[in-house]
């Protein structure tokens, strides 16, 4: 009689069928306290496996396991030898694991919907099992992962951006209270099982800045004790972004700082929206996520149908050259002309001159956001001043500190175009201004951060 020993690298067992010579059953199945031995008469030769669960920290769960919950990743070992049949099955249907684990939930959902059965032309024997009852098992387990491993919550910053971030995923925003004591204090309890998951905070750390990173900072720590298996913060607007550097003596670079914070506290991933400087992603210990919201403004523009020969992008400072250059290159190859100010204090900028031409031209003006608007305001004015026909604003974060929305509503624009990274309210809007949005580009990079996917589709 040859023995051979099932292990599963996962606490779950799957079984495909065939009607060929080899058939299991039920009524065969001999149980016991440890394990499972199910006998196969097959040309008289008695085959008995031994099913033993294994869960997904190597611990073995003696435990009963019924027929219909066997392996789809198996490794055969048997007392006197493995034959030729047994190997090419065990390797075929590690291969199919493997695709499943590549590809995406609904082609996953295609291929078990099918029957698979491994067998062997040399000798005619099959694994065999309940096809139909196994292949469903299968697909409500793989299909179930997503919203049990995958859980986004949202902080008080910006809830309406978390829900279209959840609706684009199909699942519902994760359980948790938030609130302050009278002192200021924040406390975060998250009402809901986390073991084990993926878990996503979506948190932009705009005004309030402070109180907003201190509240992300609580979330993640709540989050960590709740015995999560992974931590991502999801900062579409990060702020202190601008303090990347020292530009005088005994200066604070308050963009390292908040990124020790944010690693310390226990985050183990971050998701980054157009960060104002890229070494910034240098200041994480953790892995960061880039990702573009600009590709939602050029989508936008695209639609518009403007004619190549009259658009050009215009940076409103040398440091913005090479985002606008690479937007220049997506928006038809459009030329690029560069603003050149001087700052005499923050928030306060100077223009000087305009490198490149602008007349009769529709000129695209693009920074990585919109701050108090001085420096957007002057160059569209010079732009003006030399000619162009059409000045529209882009940015992907809409700050409008003040005097930002009579600036910007002043007529100096055509239309001022940014992306609600930042809530959007009331008091902040004007005739000019156009929101769009970056829920469903969030949450793309979610699913694909969580099923270990490239996000480099969104690239500039």
């Amino acid at each position: 009689m040859t023995t051979m020993m099932i292990k599963s690298s996962t606490p779950f067992c799957y079984t495909h069928s065939n009607n060929n010579n080899t058939n299991l059953s039920s009524n065969t199945a001999r149980h016991n306290n440890n394990n499972k031995k199910v006998s196969n008469h097959n040309n008289n030769n008695n085959v008995v496996f031994k099913i033993r669960s294994v869960n997904k920290n190597g611990h073995h769960r003696n435990r009963r396991s019924s027929l219909s919950l066997s392996l789809i990743r198996a490794e055969a070992i048997s007392d006197n030898e493995i034959t030729e049949s047994s190997t090419m099955m065990q390797n075929k249907r590690k291969d199919v694991f493997a695709e499943l684990s590549e590809i995406s939930s609904n082609a996953r959902s295609e291929i078990l919907n099918e029957s698979y059965t491994p067998t062997s032309a040399s000798n005619g024997r099959a694994f065999a099992g309940n096809s139909s009852q196994a292949n469903q098992e299968l697909h409500n387990m793989i299909g179930s992962s997503t919203k049990n491993h995958l859980k986004v919550f949202s902080g008080s910053a910006h809830p309406e951006l978390s829900t279209e971030i959840a609706n684009y995923l199909g699942m519902e925003l994760g359980k948790l209270t938030i609130k302050k004591f009278a002192d200021g204090e924040i406390y975060v309890q998250i009402n809901e099982s986390i073991r084990g998951s993926d878990v996503f905070l979506v948190q932009p750390t705009c005004p309030p800045t402070n109180d907003n990173i201190m509240e992300l900072l609580v979330m993640i720590d709540a989050c960590r004790r709740a015995s999560c298996r992974s931590i991502t913060a999801v900062i579409p607007y990060f702020g202190y972004a601008r303090a990347d550097r020292r530009t005088a003596g005994r200066e604070s670079i308050a963009a390292k700082l908040v990124a020790n914070l944010l690693t310390q506290a226990g985050a183990t991933r971050a998701v980054l929206m157009d960060i104002h400087s890229l070494q910034t992603i240098g200041y994480y210990d953790i892995p960061v996520d880039h990702i573009y919201g600009e590709t939602v403004i050029l989508d936008y523009l695209t639609s518009k149908d403007f004619h190549p020969d009259e658009v050009v992008v215009v940076s409103p400072d040398v440091g913005g050259v090479p985002r606008a250059r690479a937007f220049a290159k997506k928006l038809a190859d459009a030329p690029l002309a560069i603003i050149d100010k001087r700052r005499t204090g923050h928030n306060k900028a100077q223009v000087m001159n305009l490198i490149g031409d602008v007349e009769g031209k529709i000129c695209i003006m693009l920074d990585d956001m919109i701050d108090t608007g001085g420096t957007l305001l002057a160059g569209a004015e010079l732009c003006r001043s030399l000619g162009a026909r059409e000045v529209y604003a882009c940015a992907t974060h809409a700050v409008f500190s003040p005097p930002a929305v009579e600036r910007l509503g002043s007529g100096a624009f055509t239309e001022v175009i940014v992306t609600n990274s930042i809530p959007h309210t009331p008091e902040r809007d004007f005739a000019q201004l156009t929101v769009l949005s970056v829920g469903n580009l969030l949450g793309e990079t979610i699913w694909r951060v969580h099923n270990d996917t490239p996000v480099s589709f969104n690239k500039l």
